[in-house]
């Protein structure tokens, strides 16, 4: 009878705690990941956008293993998560972090270079 409050408890009208409480944790999740993947893909409308304009998307694809080149040996410290977006490149490609690629503000640069031969 005490944990009737979490599941429901037969009266339909009130909202079920126990349902709110999960799509308060869920919810801000799954937009973070909605967002994350617009970035991406964003990041990718950019490219194939680039490469039209110039008609060489062999040069995008160079600049783009130059600068990942650079920064896997470059520790960037004034890189902050909540700025990463606003790199060319992900800031973070230099450090080992183990998150998948769902929370990723850019797509990985083998990604976008494999676009780009596409594109040819």
């Amino acid at each position: 009878a005490n944990f009737g409050m979490f599941f429901g408890g037969g009266d339909r009208e009130r909202p079920n705690l126990f349902v709110t409480l999960a799509l308060m944790f869920i919810m801000p999740m799954a937009a973070t990941i909605i967002q994350m993947t617009v970035s991406r893909n964003r990041e990718f409308m950019a490219d194939e956008g680039s490469a039209k304009m110039t008609g060489h998307p062999e040069w995008l694809q160079s600049a783009l293993a130059k600068l990942d080149n650079y920064a896997r040996g470059t520790e960037l410290p004034e890189a902050d998560p909540q700025t990463a977006h606003m790199f060319i490149i992900n800031p973070f490609s230099g450090k080992d972090i183990s998150l998948s690629q769902l929370f990723a503000t850019h797509p990985s640069t083998e990604q976008r270079i494999e676009r780009l031969e596409a594109l040819k």
